[in-house]
């Protein structure tokens, strides 16, 4: 069984690009893509337009509103169309919109007169005009290197059938009479054939620059809100992950605080004090009472240096992940194998330091409680601005991510930094707890 913990496919986000496709398959798909839209260009501008133009001349008498409205959705409908191409022509997922929406005991007229208040319907109706601007020019450039290269390449096929007069000459000049060439079938088709390898050549590239130029206002004016949307809601979340991280962190350190030197504090208070009764009438059971109390004071001091290192060891600001990671390992009750890929003396920032610490001491943590492990292994490795953490064990597994475990709140503390953390624990192990985190 595998668990997996990751941010909900944000819009806007970055997603796993498709397998590189063929040239020809592309070419196919770009030339689809020009010529399907150049119709469904000048379709939505007519109607886009017309009920615009209709809508605001009968404002007077309130039907223009929900002419204005019927604009708006089918403008809508359109860029729905268009937003399902995209992802093929751009290669690439892209956001999708969340338009505004009432509740649905909202008055009738607040619900119909909901999408001229909502900025993405005017976006979609902006693309509706604008769209065939670029449309007409695209589609005729891939018309024209398509006829050119289909042209040049079966021209002997085609170039008996050009008519001559009764001297044998064409009736009308010919390209290679033109260009200073005599006039004959070979120099025609050798001509022609060449000026159609060379449209051939440059075609997948010069319709794959179209599709593209079409493509880029799609994604401008129907997806770049929602990315920003997605963002703003992506950040949202991680300061709310954030907080319930820093939540969970203070109640465990209040409770092992109470459990630990809270306890051991009041049995010194209470040394002390007796100790100090018996200074005269016992003064050798007070010499014991005293040497306790100093036991407990060490103690004591080792649990609050434990909790200290659990929070911000002192190494790791001093002296880097590695070290910490190194000192961490050192102290496991699980024999640790810690390969740190980390260039000397590289340092990442605070946040994403203390983020991935936290990861490998909570992992070690439940690896020395939980999984009877015999070894453990931690990675760490830093590849395209992407800190990688890995730490695994050879143990029991069946660890899951459920609301309130401690698993969860190491992917709070993660998604805080914007990284993300994967569990893959099948029962009978073994474990590995993967956490992805910015370098940067």
């Amino acid at each position: 069984m595998t668990m997996t913990a990751e941010r909900p496919a944000q819009a806007g986000q970055p997603v796993a690009h498709e397998p590189r496709r063929s040239w020809w398959r592309q070419l196919g798909m770009d030339t689809g893509y020009v010529l399907v839209n150049f119709w469904l260009s000048i379709l939505a501008f007519v109607l886009v337009v017309t009920l615009l133009t209709v809508g605001v001349v009968t404002l007077g008498i309130w039907v223009g509103v929900l002419v204005l409205v019927l604009a708006l959705l089918v403008a809508r409908g359109f860029a729905t169309l268009e937003r399902r191409q995209l992802p093929d022509v751009l290669r690439r997922e892209l956001p999708r919109p969340i338009y505004r929406r009432t509740q649905p005991d909202a008055p009738l007229l607040r619900r119909l007169v909901t999408p001229l208040r909502d900025p993405q319907s005017w976006l979609d109706v902006l693309h509706a005009v604008l769209h065939m601007t670029v449309s007409i020019p695209v589609f005729v450039v891939t018309v024209v290197w398509w006829a050119m290269a289909l042209a040049g390449l079966t021209s002997m096929t085609w170039d008996w059938s050009i008519p001559y007069d009764e001297s044998g000459q064409a009736a009308n000049y010919t390209f290679p009479e033109l260009i200073g060439l005599a006039d004959s079938s070979t120099n025609r088709v050798l001509l022609y054939t060449a000026i159609g390898i060379l449209f051939a050549l440059t075609l997948p590239a010069v319709v794959r620059g179209c599709a593209l130029a079409e493509a880029q206002l799609g994604r401008v004016l129907l997806t770049s809100r929602a990315a920003t949307q997605a963002e703003i809601g992506r950040l949202s979340e991680g300061r709310d992950a954030a907080v319930a991280a820093e939540a969970v962190a203070l109640r465990r350190l209040e409770r092992d605080i109470h459990d630990g030197p809270q306890q051991r504090l009041v049995r010194l208070s209470m040394d002390l004090h007796r100790a100090r009764r018996m200074v005269d009438s016992d003064p050798d059971g007070a010499r014991a009472t005293l040497d306790e109390a100093a036991v407990q004071t060490r103690e004591t001091l080792e649990e609050l240096r434990a909790l200290s290192r659990g929070i911000a060891p002192p190494v790791l600001a001093d002296r880097g992940l590695a070290a910490a990671l190194a000192a961490l390992a050192a102290r496991s009750p699980v024999p640790v194998e810690l390969a740190c890929a980390l260039p000397p003396g590289q340092r990442l920032t605070p946040a994403v330091e203390n983020s991935a610490y936290f990861l490998v001491s909570e992992a070690l943590a439940n690896v020395a409680k939980h999984s009877e492990a015999t070894v453990s292994r931690v990675t760490v490795v830093c590849e395209h601005d992407r800190l990688r953490v890995v730490v695994e064990d050879d143990g029991r597994g069946g660890a899951v991510l459920a609301p309130g475990h401690g698993l969860a709140g190491l992917t709070d503390r993660l998604r805080a930094v914007d990284g993300v953390l994967t569990v893959d624990s099948p029962r009978g192990g073994p474990t590995r707890l993967i956490g992805e985190l910015p370098c940067r």
